[in-house]
């Protein structure tokens, strides 16, 4: 039998225009506590974005998404979260909010490989 650890993760659904509440999910965050890891993997699929909002900030959009991943790496590309342990990165980052990029509610797994799941879940859930 594998190791396997207790993982969490939410979705990342972009939500062009807040007051109408449609989403489409943009990519996946990650957090596996019992080995200090945090990552997030994200997909922007432009057409869908284009459906729901013709006029959407697409450039605005991509830079959300890409700022999250930041946070998950740490380092300066976390931002004011650089010194903050991986959970404390993820707990921020699914922290409810109302802008264009929105987490979704928190859902847990088991695992032996945390990076294997993000990529898992972005190809099931977001691609």
């Amino acid at each position: 039998m594998t190791d396997r650890d207790v993982f969490e993760y939410a979705l990342l659904r972009v939500v062009p225009r807040v007051e109408r509440g449609e989403c489409f999910n943009a990519g996946v965050v990650v957090y596996c506590r019992a080995r200090s890891f945090v990552a997030a993997r994200t997909h922007l699929d432009e057409a869908k974005l284009a459906a729901l909002d013709p006029a959407a900030d697409v450039t605005g959009v991509r830079a959300a998404l890409r700022a999250v991943e930041g946070v998950c790496l740490g380092g300066e590309a976390a931002g004011q979260a650089s010194g903050d342990d991986a959970g404390r990165r993820f707990r921020w980052l699914i922290a409810p909010r109302s802008t264009v990029v929105q987490p979704g509610p928190v859902h847990t797994g088991l695992t032996g490989d945390p990076e294997a799941e993000v990529e898992r879940l972005l190809d099931l859930l977001v691609r």
